[in-house]
Parts: structure tokens; sequence; C-alpha cells
């Protein structure tokens, strides 16, 4: 006979189920071992029928082998057990046919509800994380930050998904910590996080999203322009350069000062002349990067790396230690 293993998400709303798996509920004896399973007030308003069992693999094996039997699983955590009804059932003369129909499947993104409820519950329950504030989580974000760089740079892209997570953990973090503060005092959830984020990109999209006829890249910028001052006009941001993140790099920022006034149509001569000293030939060779294409923190941060694997291979020609001393003994 058949044994029908219907699974559900605990991800998805427990009354949202596929045409299949409601049909294959109603066709038959549901068995759960799951006593609090959130499906089961919904079969029980569909008049369906269910019988809370102890979980046991020869039991349900036979029970599929002697009659159609609907296996409603466990939410999380029952893959053992089925790879135990799998191994059972082989051992019978007469073996059932085992059957899955899946109920409902998690959307791309649906993990991202586990991190949110992991970090809901970290800052409720864990003595470090119930102390932390935006102010002492800044210096996590920049570090992972860094690190994301570093994974790009070394072509690690194996690393580069677990260095993501990090910065992603920041993110919901930083949002779970705003969530104990009320919409006056400027709290909001991740939810408005990704929200803000969602109506942003459409905004700025509205050859993707809007109809927007475009000849091509170049018209997408200058769109993307108008769109940005649009919005700086919108925050009452009186300067062209209001928005630009003074606390980043000094390369970077440099760069990215001019890049803004660049495209807002200030005089390139105002870039000449400006500092004193190294100061001034530094930003004078943002200037000149810039203007061959370059991006001056990423060509300063690849000659450093270059020097660091020279030093490197310095040390190993020498024979020295770490810190460049012979190594004892």
């Amino acid at each position: 006979m058949t044994l029908v293993v219907v699974t559900t998400s605990p991800r998805v709303a427990p009354g949202l189920l596929s045409g299949p798996a409601w049909a294959a509920l109603g066709s038959g004896r549901v068995l759960t071992g799951s006593a609090d399973h959130p499906l089961l007030p919904y079969l029980a308003e569909e008049g369906i029928p269910v019988e809370v069992v102890t979980p046991d693999p020869v039991a349900l094996a036979r029970e599929g082998r002697d009659g159609t039997v609907i296996w409603l699983a466990a939410q999380e955590g029952g893959e053992a057990f089925m790879r135990a009804v799998g191994r059972a059932a082989l051992d019978l003369e007469d073996p059932p046919v085992i059957e899955l129909v899946p109920g409902s499947y998690d959307l791309p993104g649906a993990r991202l509800l586990d991190l949110v409820a992991v970090m809901d519950r970290l800052r409720r329950e864990c003595p470090w994380d119930v102390k932390q504030t935006h102010e002492s989580l800044v210096p996590y974000l920049l570090e992972e930050a860094y690190e994301v760089l570093e994974t790009v740079e070394d072509g690690d892209y194996a690393a580069l998904r677990e260095e993501l997570g990090d910065v992603l953990l920041q993110v919901v973090f930083h949002s779970r910590v705003a969530q104990e503060r009320s919409a006056a005092d400027g709290g909001f959830d991740v939810d408005d996080v990704a929200g803000g984020i969602v109506d942003k990109l459409v905004r700025r999209h509205p050859h993707v999203f809007a109809g927007t006829v475009v000849s091509g890249a170049d018209e997408v910028n200058a769109n993307w322009d108008t769109i940005k001052a649009a919005e700086r006009a919108a925050k009452g941001w009186e300067s062209l350069l209001d928005g630009v993140p003074m606390g980043q790099p000094a390369l970077s920022l440099a760069g990215g000062l001019q890049s803004r006034a660049e495209r807002a149509g200030v005089p390139d001569s105002l870039s000449r002349a400006v500092g004193q000293g190294i100061g001034r030939e530094l930003f004078d060779l943002v200037r000149r990067a810039r203007a061959a294409g370059l991006d001056p923190e990423a060509e300063l941060r690849a000659a450093a790396r270059a020097y660091r694997d020279r030093v490197h291979a310095w040390e190993r020609s020498e024979g020295r230690g770490s810190e460049g001393r012979p190594p004892e003994g």
C-alpha cells in the first residue's frame, strides 16, 4: 500500500498548503508525531481528524504496508526519523510505496525569518547581546565590512558567503536594538529597513518598474543622479555634498566628494591645489586616479597588498619568524 508523507515549512503560514497536500490529507488516515503541529487547528476546521502517535519508524512503515496512511511530518528535525522509516520499510517483506507531498515551500529569503527569530532570542537571553547599543556595535560592522572586502580581493568566494552573513547579522542586530524604541524616538524594525531599501530601489529604477525607456547605462546613471537630487531636496539637504559619509577612509572620502561635485557640474579648478603639503599631493593623486578611471582606494590597497606579499617572500627567503626575527631554537 502507500505511506504519504506531507511536509510543511515553518516559515510559511500554516493554513497555506498546496492543492496536492490538501488532497492527500483528505484521502485517508492522518497520523502525526507532533502534538503541537501548527497545522492541526486548520485541519480540524476542515473536518480532517489527525491522530497524534508516538513516532515509531517500524510501526509507521507497517501502517503504510497495511493501508493508505498519511504522515504529517514535523516541520523541523524530522529528517532522521524519516530515514529510519525508509530503512524499516525496506526490511518488510512487502514494503509500502512511500510518496512525498510537499505542502508548502520556502520562498527565496525565507531563512532570513530564522535569523530574525534567533537574533530576537539572543537579545532577550544572552547577557552580552542584551547590553549592546548602536554605538558599541559600530566597530563590528566596520570590521565585518572590511573582511568582506578582503575575501573579494583574495577571490575567496567560498569565504565570502560566511563574511556576508556576518554583515547581515549586524544589520539585523541594529534593527533589533532599534525595535526597542518607540517610533517617536526613532524606533524601527527589520521590516522597516527592508521596506525602505525596496522602495528606494524601485524609485531609482523607473526603467525597470515604471516603464521609463532608456538608451543604455549612461542614461540610467543620469536618471539616477536626478532622482537622488530630488531625494536630497526632500530631506532638506542644502549642499550637493550632503550625504557623503565623512567617516570613510580618506582616499575614498576624497574620491566620493570629487565624484559628487563633478556630477553636479562643480568646476574642476576647485579640486586643484586643495590643502597643504602631503595632503594636497594626495588629494591631487585622487583627482588624477579618477581622471584615469581608477578607484584610488582600490589602487592603494592593491599596492599595500603587493608590499605585504613582498615582505612575506622576504621573510621566507631569510628564514625569519612572523615578527621579522630569526626563529628561536
